[in-house]
């Protein structure tokens, strides 16, 4: 993540959009030789490749970016760029798509401190646990099928938390425990344990999902900005058809960031370009209303050149951006 997009945080239209604490995944394939080690083929993308996977903060900011196979689990790697995260954006919430609704995410996520809160389908799939087998409710019983198993994570807690304080301390990373717990056997009573806990966690959550329209609406926003940063990163590496044309691991990976950060600058110059122009309409006494910002995005392109002559002064010295710059906001329509 570059510098620049630290400070697009302090630019007042990103403060409507989100406050930083909240951030979405999503991956997008991208096209690679197909007689390459990390090839694999896509059922619903369709063809070869692999998957960019990209964290989104709330404030459209790109945070993270890793290229994986195709045929991973991404949620996998869904808690390893909140983990290793450097920067002054501390997301402490994160929504995913349909491969964030594992219980074992849900059990090491809470863990770590991070709450989950992905976009749900495939609800008849999807099994509530009741408290204990006495636990009765009087309109929503038929919803509950299974119990938790309390004894079972008051019993391996302390491994749980070991686990997690490994993590924190680098020594291992959360996608490596994931992979290891995501066999799903029933000799592995850590993964047992780590299912239990998540079990009790997806089950308040989408107990409370059923019932809050607005967290679905912020679900539902969150991951929006995920799928259109996707669409906005494969406009921007138009180049040989959008083929990552290496066979090295590391120049993938190299490719995949560096087309992350080229996304990061032109989100910033958006931002800026966006907050002139609303301070120059405000100055012209048009009327800004918070809804009519917050329903602006900064992956508009049709003003970018991608095709054009670029010349390049070394010389030029840009001029000073304004970080503060206000922005007078009417209240109502």
């Amino acid at each position: 993540m570059s510098p620049r997009s630290v400070a697009n945080l302090n630019l007042q239209s990103t403060k409507l959009w989100g406050s930083g604490k909240n951030a979405s995944v999503d991956g997008t394939k991208w096209d690679i030789y197909e007689q390459n080690l990390l090839a694999e083929y896509h059922i619903r993308y369709g063809g070869y490749g692999g998957i960019g996977y990209y964290h989104i903060s709330d404030t459209y900011i790109a945070l993270f970016s890793h290229f994986i196979p195709c045929g991973v689990y991404e949620a996998i790697y869904m808690l390893n760029g909140l983990h290793d995260n450097p920067t002054q954006i501390r997301p402490d919430t994160i929504h995913g798509d349909t491969h964030s609704q594992s219980c074992t995410v849900f059990g090491l996520s809470y863990l770590l401190g991070i709450k989950l809160m992905p976009r749900i389908r495939r609800w008849k799939h999807l099994v509530f646990y009741r408290p204990s087998r006495s636990t009765r409710y009087q309109h929503i019983d038929s919803l509950f099928t299974e119990v938790i198993d309390w004894t079972l994570i008051e019993q391996y807690l302390p491994d749980m938390l070991r686990v997690v304080l490994s993590i924190q301390a680098g020594k291992v990373s959360p996608s490596t425990i994931l992979r290891k717990l995501g066999t799903k056997s029933h000799k592995n009573k850590l993964f047992q344990a780590f299912h239990a806990l998540g079990c009790v966690l997806r089950t308040g959550f989408l107990m409370e999902y059923i019932n809050d329209v607005d967290l679905r609406q912020l679900i539902q926003g969150a991951t929006n900005k995920s799928e259109t940063f996707n669409a906005f990163i494969k406009w921007i590496c138009f180049g040989g058809d959008g083929v990552l044309a290496t066979n090295n691991r590391e120049e993938q990976r190299k490719r995949i960031r560096y087309s992350h950060l080229v996304a990061n600058c032109l989100i910033f110059y958006n931002v800026s370009e966006m907050s002139r122009i609303l301070n120059e309409l405000n100055q012209e006494g048009f009327k800004i209303t918070p809804d009519a910002v917050k329903a602006l995005s900064p992956y508009i392109r049709k003003h970018i050149n991608r095709l054009g002559q670029y010349l390049l002064n070394l010389a030029r010295i840009p001029g000073k951006i304004n970080y503060d710059l206000p922005i007078q906001m009417t209240l109502g329509t």
